[in-house]
């Protein structure tokens, strides 16, 4: 085989459509786009519209909520911030903190991220000082049992049911 001998197969490339080239050649005047109107000018796209039928975005049920006010945090484990102590990019005697993790790359904080939550995925054996926006309750108990605290910059969530300034009780 030589590359000078390759060609398409036959009928995979179509000749494109002369338009606009005289009444004899079957698309001439209009080029087959009818008379005037709306889909006769250049630059339609009526995305959507089925020819008057209900189109398929309103026939589908809407479906879900999407909450202006959530608020995403950047997760790190306990597993990770053991393994990051013990290669030495965390100190343990130090505070640890959301600055020192996004240092030691553990997480990224920007402008969307709300804060760092602390997740029990993994264990921990040293007594370290956490200050977070978040933490799951089993991984504030992990902390706690290996002789360490987290402290909490945001407030914990309600529980469901409960209204602010509700007396707990």
């Amino acid at each position: 085989m030589k590359l000078n001998a390759l060609s398409d197969n036959q009928g995979a490339r179509h000749r494109s459509k002369r338009l606009g080239r005289g009444i004899g050649s079957g698309k001439g005047k209009t080029s087959g786009r009818g008379v005037k109107g709306q889909k006769a000018r250049t630059g339609v796209a009526l995305n959507g519209f089925e020819g008057g039928q209900l189109p398929i975005y309103r026939r589908m049920p809407k479906r879900g909520f999407k909450n202006p006010f959530r608020q995403a945090f950047a997760p790190v484990n306990l597993g990770r911030l053991a393994a990051a102590i013990a290669a030495g990019k965390l100190d343990p005697a130090a505070p640890i903190n959301e600055e020192s993790l996004a240092a030691a790359g553990l997480v990224r904080i920007d402008a969307k991220t709300a804060g760092v939550r602390l997740l029990a995925k993994g264990e921990i054996g040293l007594a370290v000082t956490i200050t977070v926006a978040g933490a799951s309750a089993a991984a504030i108990a992990a902390v706690q049992a290996a002789g360490g605290s987290v402290t909490l910059t945001r407030p914990a969530a309600l529980p469901v049911g409960e209204a602010v300034g509700e007396a707990a009780g």
